[in-house]
């Protein structure tokens, strides 16, 4: 692991230090927890915009699939 410095509002830094997790496993645990989920969820939201670039309404799926067009129903969100 590598130790990094960061800059954080002291109220922040206060309330989390205050949680039962962070004084359970400490506050660099939470925090590499915390920077893993948010890199899945980019993952993720990357993942759905390519999906919805290659799939989109304007794509054109090839003459095999030809009629089902109008079958695809997207979520919003």
């Amino acid at each position: 692991m590598k130790t990094i410095q960061i800059t954080m509002d002291e109220e922040l830094l206060s309330r989390l230090d205050k949680t039962e997790e962070v004084q359970q496993i400490g506050r660099s645990a939470v925090l590499r927890r915390a920077a893993a989920e948010y890199l899945a969820r980019q993952s993720r939201v990357e993942i759905a915009r390519q999906y919805q670039k290659a799939y989109g309404s304007n794509a054109d799926l090839g003459k095999e699939f030809k009629g089902w067009e109008d079958e695809a129903a997207w979520m919003d969100g």
